[in-house]
């Protein structure tokens, strides 16, 4: 391995001393290749990025999904490695590093392919195009009211319903704000497509899981304030009246390296499922 990328979130390491941590760690088993840094994601229209063989990552999930915006187009396969706060995509914690990186030398790994959309906005001056690892969110301003949604799938209509919003994720982003709206948890590696409403009016209506090869299109049949386009938590885009947003499988895949005793399960219970009953608990 001649060149391997290393992005850190800054904001996680104000004084430098992680990212010379893992430099040091990597030099010791990998002492023939290359370190290229990058911060904060800024991988895009970068040279250096074109080289990079493995992208390891410094932060929490954002970071992840930041980076796998940006490199999905170059099928660089990412090694998360958490110095955040929950670090459900990552692969392993900092103090695990050493002996991670003992095992990817050894090529005692596989690379998890994950889903991404793409969501395309027109209707605006320009047409505009995102990829999407998590989700993608519809939702209203601060303090404007409930606006009604229109939802097509494949050209034939699924539902108009009154809602704070609709989140359409992939099954990575199952686990993130649309679990907290109360969709399902699905398996990531499946190829699925989930619109689950935010506050819906009608109480009845619940999520929806789509074949991954669905286009679902969302229009507002009834404008009552401002509505902002989130992609990933991470970019925003206030819309105008007359917007249309068509959503599907984007060609491009988050490539993701697991060490061969990553235990998705054990992940998932000690990350979302155990850590939600002790913040419950907390609470009481």
């Amino acid at each position: 391995m001649k060149f391997i990328g290393l992005n850190i979130n800054s904001s996680k390491d104000r004084s430098g001393k992680i990212l010379k941590e893992v430099k040091d760690c990597i030099s010791q088993v990998f002492d023939s290749s290359e370190i290229v840094v990058f911060k904060d994601s800024l991988l895009d229209n970068t040279p250096d990025a074109d080289k990079i063989e493995i992208m390891i990552t410094l932060g929490g999930d954002g970071t992840i999904i930041r980076t796998a915006r940006s490199l999905c187009r170059k099928g660089i396969p990412i090694f998360g490695v958490n110095i955040g706060n929950l670090g459900f995509l990552a692969s392993v914690e900092k103090s695990e590093l050493m002996k991670a990186l003992m095992h990817i030398k050894l090529n005692e790994f596989t690379i998890e392919d994950r889903m991404m959309l793409n969501c395309e906005v027109s209707g605006l001056h320009d047409r505009i195009m995102y990829d999407s690892l998590n989700d993608i969110v519809l939702s209203k301003g601060t303090l404007a009211r409930m606006a009604k949604y229109e939802i097509r799938v494949d050209n034939n209509l699924y539902t108009e319903f009154s809602a704070d919003g609709v989140i359409i994720s992939t099954p990575t982003g199952s686990t993130a704000y649309a679990l907290s709206a109360g969709g399902p948890i699905i398996y990531p590696t499946l190829n699925l497509i989930e619109v689950t409403p935010i506050c819906p009016h009608s109480p009845g209506l619940r999520s929806l899981i789509l074949d991954a090869r669905s286009i679902v299109t969302i229009s507002i049949s009834d404008w009552n304030d401002s509505v902002f386009l989130t992609v990933d938590g991470q970019e925003a885009l206030k819309l105008e009246e007359g917007f249309s947003i068509s959503i599907g499988l984007s060609t491009w895949k988050c490539r993701l390296i697991r060490l061969k005793d990553y235990d998705y399960f054990r992940v998932l219970r000690d990350k979302i499922i155990w850590r939600t009953r002790e913040i419950n608990c907390e609470g009481e």
